[in-house]
């Protein structure tokens, strides 16, 4: 599976390492990730290629983290699912624009759509809902990548233009 990924800059990975910290016996999340859209599988090459034409013309955009929340029933894998909620009308709308390219994947896309980075997953990790985070915490994306899910690495990364 790839997915179209906003990189995660290293200080929102450390705040979601110290939040997973407090927990007892959640896992929590090693490599921090916040999906833009899920492409499907493929040809890496091809997908690559629909995603830059689909990324035409965006500009830099800003995120910001509003908090920590729950997912209680999350579609796959074990509950909960603590998470930085991400606040971005520029991320929704490039969101809808790849649903308008690629499938969306029913019950996590389109309308259901709820862009985070997860923090940690099962056991206690409900304990984290409703946790502060500090004002400032947000980034500019300047650039997005093609994540390879069965790598775990990002195969290719489109700068955007300023």
């Amino acid at each position: 599976m790839y997915s179209c990924n906003v990189p995660v800059p290293a200080d929102i990975s450390r705040l979601a390492r110290g939040l997973a910290a407090e927990t007892l016996t959640a896992t929590p999340r090693d490599r921090h990730t916040l999906v833009a859209k899920r492409l499907g599988d493929g040809d890496a090459a091809v997908l690559a290629r629909r995603l830059r034409k689909s990324l035409d013309g965006l500009d830099p955009f800003t995120v910001h983290i509003s908090g920590v929340e729950v997912f209680d029933r999350p579609p796959t894998g074990p509950a909960p699912v603590a998470y930085l909620a991400v606040e971005s009308p520029a991320l929704s709308r490039l969101h809808r624009r790849l649903c308008s390219a690629f499938d969306p994947i029913a019950g996590l896309e389109d309308d259901e759509y709820v862009p985070h980075v997860t923090v940690a997953r099962g056991g206690d990790a409900d304990r984290l809902a409703g946790r502060a985070v500090p004002d400032d915490a947000g980034w500019t994306v300047e650039s997005l990548s093609l994540w390879s899910a069965t790598y775990e690495e990002s195969v290719e990364r489109f700068s955007l233009p300023r």
